[in-house]
């Protein structure tokens, strides 16, 4: 089914023909959602079109909804993998692939945790040890010994807190019992609490 849908409407925020306007709206905001996370809003429409997909979607059938190259869709899908945002599911006898959406939402939040803690985490506390390192040669030649001990403190803190939020993620990725339902108890027994 092609749906008509182009990047560029999101970007221009017009619905589209042959796309329902509670589609057109939700692709919008998983692309804006997408940008808001540091990836491509590309990404988010992708992500939207597959969501709302009831069957299996081919990348060809992906091409037409979301008005993108065959390329960037690739691109794109192969990332919604590595982050379990979405799965590969085979048909036999035909040689495309297809992809359905992870239904399961707490599953795709530690897809995205467990990918940003092993760029960002390492990233940022390579950095803190970097500096810190760097201030240790500075500190012999520098004229201003009170902003060497300045700078050191604030670096430790946010060292510190690096690695306490660290921690906090990869307790979450820890709760891997913890499942939609789950959840979703909890925020039915919150809501009864508060009535």
């Amino acid at each position: 089914m092609k749906i008509g849908f182009d990047l560029r409407n999101v970007q221009k925020g017009l619905n589209v023909e042959n796309m329902s306007d509670a589609k057109n709206h939700f692709i919008q905001g998983m692309s804006r959602i997408a940008d808001f996370w540091g990836m491509p809003k590309a990404m988010g429409v992708i992500y939207g079109c597959i969501y709302l997909s009831s069957s299996p979607v081919s990348l060809d059938e992906m091409v037409d909804q979301s008005g993108l190259s065959k390329g960037s869709v690739s691109t794109n899908v192969r990332v919604l993998e590595r982050l379990q945002m979405v799965r590969q599911e085979f048909r036999p006898g035909d040689r495309k692939d297809y992809y359905v959406a992870e239904p399961d939402l707490w599953r795709v939040v530690r897809g995205i945790l467990e990918q940003r803690r092993k760029v960002e985490f390492s990233s940022a506390l390579s950095s803190v040890n970097e500096s810190l390192a760097m201030l240790d040669v500075e500190e012999s030649s520098s004229d201003n010994p009170h902003e060497i001990v300045f700078q050191r403190e604030r670096i430790r803190q946010m060292e510190s807190f690096f690695r306490m939020l660290d921690k906090v993620v990869g307790g979450i990725l820890l709760m891997n019992k913890l499942s939609a339902s789950a959840l979703s108890r909890f925020g039915m027994e919150k809501q009864n609490n508060e009535d």
